[in-house]
């Protein structure tokens, strides 16, 4: 099973690239940076939601509905001529159920390490959260997932496994930030910390904070 920055790097995940950076106007490179650190991010709050029994219901509910995988068949529909109002919205959707009232910190966090604003960056996952479900619901039918901890355990591994510690904790904190700032130092520390690893999620992460 690939893992979420796999993905990114293959012909699928640069037409996603292309296609989120044609339609929200923003720099392709600084959408790449937002992408690699935000999907992992969304997938790791995914991941603590479906922690519990009634968020793990809902997560499975919306995969095998509208969130199926289905959006990845026509992604050159998806872009072309500009998203679609109703993908946007859905996407906030998302973002607000799965981040709650972190998402501003989040995005904040982002903004300071790809040189974008906050706003840019929120436009940027109003697209790609749609697509994230898409590619977790294509991973869940292939996986014939049914239960919560079939649920978990492909985040998981989509994440890159329980044993990069370092990694998920990099993640755990991003997603407590309270957006005040105060924990962006301490997080771009850590992470250029980790960027001396060769490989992954914590190296190429390291790479694009550092610069």
């Amino acid at each position: 099973m690939s893992g979420i920055l796999d993905l990114l790097s293959s012909d699928l995940g640069k037409s996603i690239i292309s296609g989120v950076s044609d339609s929200t106007g923003n720099d392709q490179n600084k959408t790449s940076s937002v992408l690699t650190m935000a999907l992992p991010v969304l997938m790791k709050a995914m991941e603590r939601n479906a922690s519990s029994p009634q968020g793990a219901d809902g997560l499975m509910g919306a995969l095998s509905g509208k969130h199926d995988g289905s959006i990845l068949d026509n992604l050159g529909g998806l872009f072309g001529g500009g998203v679609e109002e109703t993908v946007t919205q859905d996407g906030s959707k998302i973002l607000g159920h799965i981040l709650g009232n972190r998402q501003q910190g989040v995005e904040k966090i982002i903004g300071e390490k790809s040189g974008l604003d906050t706003g840019s960056v929120g436009n940027i996952l109003k697209v790609a959260a749609p697509i994230l479900m898409g590619v977790l619901g294509k991973q869940a039918r292939q996986n014939n997932v049914s239960s919560s901890n079939d649920l978990t355990g492909l985040i998981g591994g989509m994440l890159g496994g329980s044993g990069a510690r370092e990694e998920q904790g990099f993640l755990e904190q991003i997603l407590d930030a309270d957006g005040d700032g105060s924990v962006i130092d301490d997080v771009a520390g850590m992470v250029l910390g980790s960027s001396k690893k060769k490989g992954g999620l914590g190296g190429l992460l390291g790479g694009l904070f550092g610069k």
